[in-house]
């Protein structure tokens, strides 16, 4: 035996004096060959792998399981409607282990919501590669026909986990890939840009948008004084600020609803090139929009709208979609494009200058089935990467990658948050992190750290050619330690003017409504004033129009107003899209003839919608078809399109002491929540459509003859009523001066 080799001899373990730490001699050098992890001992076993529920691994189930009522480490239970007494009418005994034991679990149920993004909804599915970025990019989830499974939470970012859905406010767009290389978190908005451009800002924008500390209100929402006292002393936020004011600050449904991964990455692809990219999702059914008054009804009447709508929809099997796209620029040195600074958060790039590159398709097809397990333990982090795209320089983006794994410390309880199941990888995970709170895995071997001869070098660092995840080899430039950014941070105006000029007629009109709301919502004089300037740097009839609906003089602006080519791209008006998922109300008068109705609700079938058949009162109607809302019930705010057969006359529920609806008209020829509901989708500018008797209720309402209101036989109404549901709305119901 040399002299450099182990003096322990290899004979068997079980030949050895007890006491080795490893199950085989090291080695005098370091390992160069590597080893898989090292055999247990043979005095050692690993415990048998089980479930939560206590299931083999082979029974395939993390569901609780059996027929009785047992304790959390399985012992039956007879009963757990009293306490242990000492006597029936006795004290309560401390030794009643079944009490504490439940008493306890239920005090501590609920763990630390996130500070923003709070409220969310979320569902499984997968995305497949379309390999159209294999010149930019050598990440092995982007290739051709790869499949792979991820997991996506959609959010608000002000409300608590109690809040509406449908507040003004932008939405969270997260997605999990659980790759086959490790997970990749893509940790994005549904609107481009940020309010900050330097991360060392973001516990002051929180603070100024979350409820003032004093009250606690408003509850999700920026329409207060703290909020718009930051975003008029930081300017830099304007940009994000008007598109929250615009229609994107209410979109119809998470499914209808753009992401974007907000930062600029770096690409690294095969041969070792890199590329800048900004990550965009694209829906299938179009970016669309509530109006105001339909989200303040939905936020009272059913304030789960936009997370019922995505579950609902999955179950109906209208998979929601999206594509997603790179918008692609040169790795230059200054990290510019075309004047815009690609570091800016509060920047974006017009998709006229970058077209977005579609590079692969996502679809949900699953819901969760427990809501804490998964959509509130799930964890994101934007330093969550896999080989083939890497972070900037962006010093939000660089805030952010110490930010996500700091809060889950907390959140969840310890630094072992990717062992719970719906965080853990897909792929093998040989690390060297041990113990902690809620430690799941039973390592083997006993030399975790590197390098080591114990463990025969266990684990090994992998080469790049091994798909090994190697940081982009960039130069950062040479400079002193300063708090400064660059000049090109300083334009806080030109986009906005981009924005605002991008939007249609209608889309400025909503624009300006908002900001009136918002800014009347405020107390301090001084505020609304200095808000005041900042729309007028952005164009004088915006400032104007909110300045008069404030009963304020509009100030002429600070700074040239910039001549900016619109971008046709940001407005969400102009298209057709498909259709699946649309909800449509049939309104029948169950006195009526209602013959045609299997035929219409078959051919809104056909078309990918979901009908909804709305009568006075529940049950069944002719041929068996289910009465899916009364007049009671209907809400003209969940539905896209309004089919009217018949003039459903007052049912006898039509009370104004038993439904305030009741007493919103006084026509007699109709069921007052009836006429409420055609009166609200006609203005909020959605397809209407009625046959028989139901021309004669929309022309004692002024509607007949009107753009988006069809009439005639059946089969003509739905096929037209179809077509302008491809378009969402109908503003050219009302005119707007452009």
């Amino acid at each position: 035996m040399s002299a450099k080799e182990s003096a322990r001899s290899a004979a068997p373990m079980e030949d050895q004096v007890p006491g080795a730490p490893a199950s085989s001699a090291p080695t005098y050098d370091e390992p160069t060959d590597p080893a898989p992890p090292p055999e247990r001992k043979p005095d050692q076993t690993e415990p048998p792998l089980r479930t939560a529920a206590g299931a083999s691994a082979q029974d395939g189930t993390r569901a609780q399981r059996g027929e009785y009522l047992t304790t959390a480490t399985g012992t039956r239970l007879h009963d757990t409607d009293h306490s242990l007494k000492a006597g029936s009418r006795g004290p309560t005994l401390l030794q009643d282990h079944h009490l504490r034991e439940k008493i306890t679990h239920f005090d501590h149920e609920r763990i630390p919501e996130r500070v923003v993004h709070a409220r969310g909804a979320a569902a499984h599915g997968r995305f497949v590669g379309y390999g159209t970025a294999d010149d930019v990019c050598e990440a092995g989830f982007l290739a051709a026909d790869a499949e792979t499974p991820v997991f996506v939470r959609f959010s608000t970012v002000l409300g608590s986990r109690g809040s509406a859905d449908t507040v003004r406010d932008t939405r969270g767009f997260a997605t999990k890939f659980y790759t086959d290389e490790g997970v990749f978190d893509l940790v994005g908005n549904n609107i481009p840009v940020f309010f900050i451009q330097d991360g060392i800002k973001f516990p002051d924008v929180v603070h100024a948008a979350k409820p003032h500390p004093d009250r606690e209100i408003p509850q999700a929402q920026s329409a207060h004084d703290t909020f718009w006292d930051f975003v008029s002393l930081h300017t830099e936020a304007q940009h994000h600020t008007l598109w929250n004011m615009s229609d994107r600050g209410i979109p119809r449904s998470y499914r209808m609803m753009e992401g974007f991964g907000v930062h600029t990455f770096r690409l690294t692809s095969a041969n070792g090139t890199t590329q800048l990219a900004k990550f965009h999702w694209k829906p299938v059914l179009g970016v669309h929009s509530l109006t105001w008054e339909e989200a303040q009804r939905l936020a009272g009447a059913d304030p789960d709208y936009h997370r019922r709508d995505l579950y609902d929809a999955i179950e109906a099997g209208a998979y929601p979609e999206w594509e997603l796209g790179l918008q692609v620029f040169e790795d230059a040195e200054d990290q510019m494009f075309q004047g815009i600074d690609l570091l800016d958060a509060t920047k974006m790039v017009p998709e006229e200058l970058a077209p977005v590159q579609p590079v692969g398709r996502l679809t949900l097809d699953r819901n969760v089935t427990n809501y804490f397990a998964e959509t509130e333990q799930v964890a994101f982090h934007v330093g969550h990467l896999v080989p083939g795209i890497d972070v900037t320089d962006d010093p939000l983006l660089q805030a952010r990658l110490f930010s996500y794994v700091d809060t889950q410390l907390t959140r969840l309880g310890g630094p072992n948050f990717d062992q719970i199941p719906i965080n853990r990888s897909h792929c093998p995970v040989n690390d060297m992190l041990r113990d902690g709170y809620h430690q799941h895995a039973v390592h083997t071997g006993v030399a975790p750290y590197h390098p080591n001869s114990l463990d025969g070098g266990n684990p090994f660092p992998a080469a790049a050619d091994l798909r090994a995840f190697v940081e982009a080899p960039v130069t950062v430039a040479e400079g002193g330690k300063v708090r400064d950014q660059p000049a090109s941070y300083d334009d806080h105006f030109s986009q906005v003017r981009l924005f605002w000029k991008s939007m249609s007629a209608v889309e400025q009109e909503h624009i300006i409504a908002a900001y009136t709301f918002e800014l009347s919502k405020c107390f301090e004089q001084t505020i609304k004033e200095r808000q005041l300037q900042a729309l007028a740097n952005v164009d004088a009839r915006l400032c104007e129009e909110v300045a008069t609906g404030l009963g304020l003089v509009a100030p002429a602006p600070e700074t040239e107003l910039t001549d900016e080519t619109p971008s046709g791209a940001l407005s969400q008006i102009g298209d057709t899209w498909p259709l699946a998922g649309r909800m449509v109300g049939i309104v029948v008068d169950a006195d009526g003839d209602v013959a045609s109705l299997p035929a219409i609700r078959s051919a809104l079938l056909e078309a990918g919608t979901t009908p909804l058949v709305i009568a006075a009162r529940g049950g069944e109607l002719g041929d068996g078809v289910a009465v899916q809302r009364t007049f009671a019930a209907a809400q003209s705010a969940e539905l896209d399109a309004v089919l009217l057969l018949g003039a459903p006359a007052p049912a006898p529920d039509a009370l104004t002491a038993r439904d305030t609806k009741a007493g919103a008209d006084d026509d007699p020829m109709v069921d007052p929540r009836v006429a409420l509901l055609l009166d609200e989708t006609f203005r909020h500018a959605k397809p209407m459509g009625a046959v028989d008797q139901g021309m004669d209720v929309l022309a004692a309402r002024g509607m007949r003859g009107l753009a988006g209101v069809a009439e005639g036989e059946a089969e003509a109404v739905v096929s037209e009523v179809l077509d302008l549901l491809g378009r969402h709305r109908v503003w050219e119901r009302f005119a707007v001066d452009s």
